[in-house]
């Protein structure tokens, strides 16, 4: 694990690694939204434009169920206040993606309207490695 990195907590069962982390600049930006809009999350899911781009919303203004893996869970607080973050993939895109390590990143530019960070003039993007499996 890249210790630059803030690496989400294990959510899948019978795994003990993390599937995602959020670069430095990513988690800065991250707080900066939180203290704007409050708890939030971010969903992948595997679809055009856009939505191939992780999506950062409200907590709770993206409803996610069956069709969705819950793949890690952030503490943004840097030792204060709690700030969980959920990272959530479509099942489909999962299926697809679930031989990788996943570091979310920000990037100068214009994302999707949806997400909360657009306004920012920046958007977040995936970055992918394959996993080194534990044997």
């Amino acid at each position: 694990m890249a210790p630059d990195r803030l690496h989400a907590a294990v959510t899948l069962p019978g795994e003990d690694f993390s599937r995602v982390a959020l670069t430095p600049e990513a988690a800065d930006l991250l707080r900066s939204l939180w203290l704007r809009h409050g708890p939030l999350m971010f969903h992948q899911s595997g679809g055009c434009c856009d939505g191939s781009s992780p999506m950062c919303y409200p907590a709770g203004d993206f409803l996610t169920g069956d069709s969705d893996v819950l793949l890690g869970l952030f503490d943004l607080s840097a030792g204060l206040e709690p700030q969980p973050l959920e990272f959530w993939m479509s099942r489909e895109q999962f299926n697809y993606w679930s031989h990788t390590h996943l570091t979310v990143d920000v990037v100068n530019g214009r994302g999707s309207g949806f997400s909360v960070e657009a306004p920012e003039g920046k958007r977040f993007l995936i970055r992918s490695t394959l996993m080194d499996w534990p044997t």
